[in-house]
């Protein structure tokens, strides 16, 4: 009898200790590096990072600069009104909206990507220096 009772609270013992280490917490440590630092000319405002994470568009006032991350270096700058003081980044239709909350506003500017290339040496029909547009078609069934 007494081996039994043993037992029972060797058993009892046993699962407190387990459920006591279920119930600890642990603690991970985080580390950090900075990549790198931009200095801007003016105030910013708000950011948007694109959904590829290779533009970083930055709203100052009175301008909506593009940062290229894989260029490291700003590539566009866009002139808006200086009333606009947020913005978002849609990524369902690549466009970039900014509010004013002074002036009750909201706008919608679309972002087109734009590729240079060079015709040297590539026989060509037409003006040198003529604008070519690329439709490209997913929806082929």
């Amino acid at each position: 009898m007494m081996k039994a009772s043993i037992r029972a609270g060797i058993s009892l013992l046993v699962t407190v200790l387990c459920l006591f280490s279920m119930t600890r917490t642990s603690h991970a440590e985080m580390e950090w590096t900075e990549k790198k630092q931009l200095k801007l000319e003016a105030t910013p405002l708000d950011m948007a990072t694109s959904p590829d994470g290779k533009l970083v568009i930055v709203l100052t006032p009175g301008e909506l600069m593009v940062y290229s991350v894989p260029e490291d270096k700003v590539t566009d700058r866009f002139p808006v009104d200086r009333a606009f003081d947020k913005m978002t980044y849609s990524s369902a239709d690549e466009t970039v909206i900014v509010s004013s909350s002074s002036g009750k506003m909201l706008k919608f500017i679309q972002l087109d990507v734009v590729q240079k290339f060079s015709l040297a040496g590539l026989p060509f029909k037409g003006p040198e220096n003529a604008p070519v547009t690329i439709a490209v078609f997913s929806d082929y069934q």
